[in-house]
């Protein structure tokens, strides 16, 4: 009779622990979203940052948050985190925003979300033929030869040649790295991601002179045979340190670190929205993944906010384990 009793207990109370588990989580799940406030999710001028944020502002409507798209610029973006007018930074990339960055997570107002796993490198590239032109490449003092220059020189730019950088709001320092290595060169910026890309394009089509900004992962380097330009290796003091480098007297003497991809956050919605914090950490992709989703953007037309949905709807095995 005892040892009935005692399982009977035991049965009941594995039932009322299960029972209490259940109501639990159902509050828990209930709870989410846990303030109806829009989060505001940064949209930039670059397709494959654009399409990683639609994911991730996708993936937290389905949980029932109210997700705002904000334009904003690459660099600009992080005061408006700090400031708290913006709440889901657009990557950062540690080649072109390491010490922004730094000093934003530095703050206490911004949170170092975690790298999303993509390994980036960006800088000055060429399609190979330019070697004809410039013959020393990919060495960065064959660009000092003046009729190298005269080959890269634009109407617009002669008898300097063009460096063909990113848009002016993705906060590009080409300009200071002529000027520390005395290059005879002209920045020339592109209107947006895509008239870059084009511009690139058309030219390698022409087997026209250029050299302009590219990365990696990114579908265009990997589709036209061409090379980076080899500077003095970056090091910590380059861009703030003019005693660092070749030249004693400027910054900028070297070519760009590199490194990964970082999420970034408003530190104060962390306890606002708790678990679209926590989509945000474990959000992560590869390369090859990355590379393909900019394509079909680019390359293939599609809308990138329909690039992002299609990823969603072929990859909830990945992104289910996100939301749990």
């Amino acid at each position: 009779m005892k040892k009935s009793i005692n399982n009977f207990l035991k049965s009941y109370l594995v039932i009322s622990l299960l029972f209490f588990s259940f109501v639990v989580g159902s509050i828990a799940k209930a709870a989410t979203p846990e303030s109806k406030d829009p989060i505001k999710v940064v949209i930039m001028g670059y397709s494959g940052d654009n399409i990683i944020m639609q994911i991730y502002g996708e993936l937290i409507s389905k949980l029932g948050y109210n997700v705002e798209y904000t334009p904003a610029d690459y660099i600009g973006q992080f005061a408006g985190l700090k400031s708290g007018d913006l709440h889901i930074g657009s990557p950062g990339w540690d080649t072109t925003a390491k010490d922004v960055m730094a000093d934003a997570w530095g703050s206490g107002t911004v949170l170092n979300m975690g790298n999303i796993g993509i390994s980036v490198f960006e800088d000055w590239w060429y399609p190979l033929y330019v070697k004809d032109k410039c013959p020393g490449l990919p060495n960065w003092e064959a660009l000092l030869d003046a009729e190298c220059a005269k080959s890269l020189s634009t109407a617009e730019t002669s008898p300097k040649g063009r460096f063909l950088e990113g848009p002016i709001e993705w906060g590009g320092t080409g300009n200071l790295r002529i000027e520390a290595l005395g290059l005879p060169l002209e920045v020339i910026n592109a209107g947006s991601d895509a008239a870059l890309g084009a511009d690139i394009v058309a030219a390698v089509k022409r087997k026209e002179p250029i050299i302009a900004w590219t990365w990696q992962p990114y579908w265009l380097p990997a589709m036209y045979p061409g090379e980076f330009v080899a500077w003095p290796e970056y090091g910590d003091g380059c861009y703030d340190d003019a005693s660092w480098g070749p030249n004693p007297d400027k910054t900028h003497d070297c070519g760009n670190p590199t490194g990964y991809m970082w999420k970034s956050a408003w530190a104060g919605g962390e306890s606002i929205w708790p678990k679209a914090y926590d989509v945000w950490k474990k959000f992560t992709l590869d390369e090859k993944t990355m590379g393909d989703l900019v394509y079909k953007s680019d390359i293939d037309g599609i809308d990138t906010m329909d690039v992002a949905k299609d990823w969603i709807a072929e990859n909830e095995s990945i992104w289910g384990e996100w939301l749990k």
